[in-house]
């Protein structure tokens, strides 16, 4: 199907919007390890997979049709389902019905590129220790755990393991087990499932990879102010945001195909789903879709530390560029408005 302009515009705003999140949720991750030790990163890590599972899991579970299957191959079906629809490669084999593996397969998404030569072994463990140790919790099988075979920056070649139903009740400490002399079975890839590509269009897939990107930055925000207090929070998501910002800066107005830093931003804020007008050097946006629902959790900081990564993306077309956020929508305005400026004009924030 040929895309009229207007399409083809949204596409590549979703396209660079879904990078850019990636990668920001990539460099939160390196930038708690380094800035506050592996022990506390690991603590965001576990939270953070443990309230995407309390949103995903169970609602997840329904919409693929595995509601009822046996709690091990649907658990194991989820993950390669939900991911291959998120652009993650995932790869699963039921043995038993008690029994089904799952791999996650090198290049890891969520430590992209070189990241994964920094990630430490606690910080992968603490995304096992949010999702996996909690499933059978969640399902109401509390024989239901999961072993761990090998992680990647272990130097396997993924992360594998599965999803097991015991005999007996697992303590909260067995739920999640390492077993490293096992491996798993064979898996044919031709036999996996494959997207209905009627159902699941180019288009369709993109807006998906969005939203995947989206719901970890969604959740990780409110765990690290949860975690870390909301002035530590701040200013990680902060330093971070302005840091990834810069470093992806060319490639996102290289994709957009702007160098405008208002139409970058306005690009970049209607690629999140919101209501944007631009004029000028001011961009009005009415609506925050990356936070919706979430008012009553809501801080002031929130968009203090995220608005790091949209100084950083639009700094970088002029050394004397300030970016001025003159009303808010999180602190009960009709808005957030926006403004690009020279750092001699007077600012009204």
């Amino acid at each position: 199907m040929q895309l009229n302009q207007s399409s083809e515009s949204e596409e590549l705003g979703i396209d660079a919007l879904s990078d850019l999140f990636h990668r920001y949720l990539t460099g939160l991750i390196l930038a708690m390890v380094v800035e506050l030790g592996e022990g506390r990163a690991a603590d965001v890590m576990k939270g953070l997979f443990r309230r995407q599972q309390g949103e995903r899991f169970l609602p997840g579970l329904k919409k693929l049709g595995l509601s009822e299957e046996p709690d091990a191959v649907a658990c194991a079906k989820y993950h390669f389902l939900s991911n291959q629809v998120g652009g993650v490669s995932v790869a699963y084999i039921a043995e038993s019905d008690t029994k089904a593996w799952i791999r996650y397969l090198p290049p890891r998404w969520i430590f992209d590129g070189t990241a994964i030569a920094a990630i430490p072994t606690q910080v992968a463990r603490a995304m096992l220790w949010g999702w996996h140790a909690n499933s059978g919790v969640l399902l109401g099988n509390p024989r239901l755990g999961f072993v761990c075979t090998g992680q990647t920056m272990d130097g396997a070649p993924g992360l594998e393991g599965y999803y097991i139903e015991e005999d007996g009740i697992l303590e909260p400490e067995e739920r999640l087990r390492f077993r490293f002399g096992e491996s798993c079975p064979a898996i044919d890839d031709g036999v996996l499932p494959k997207l209905d590509t009627q159902q699941w269009p180019n288009e369709r897939l993109n807006k998906a990879a969005r939203n995947y990107a989206m719901d970890y930055i969604r959740n990780i925000v409110p765990v690290m102010c949860e975690q870390l207090g909301p002035l530590v929070a701040q200013g990680v998501l902060y330093r971070t945001g302005r840091l990834i910002g810069m470093q992806y800066s060319e490639s996102i107005r290289t994709t957009l195909g702007l160098e405008n830093p208002a139409e970058v931003l306005g690009a970049l804020f209607r690629a999140q789903g919101d209501e944007v007008s631009v004029r000028e050097n001011e961009i009005t946006q009415t609506t925050w879709k990356l936070m919706n629902g979430l008012e009553a959790e809501s801080l002031p900081g929130w968009m203090d530390g995220l608005r790091g990564l949209w100084e950083g993306v639009v700094s970088v077309t002029s050394p004397d560029l300030r970016l001025d956020l003159l009303d808010r929508l999180d602190t009960g305005g009709d808005c957030f408005h926006w403004r690009c400026s020279a750092i001699s004009e007077p600012s009204k924030y």
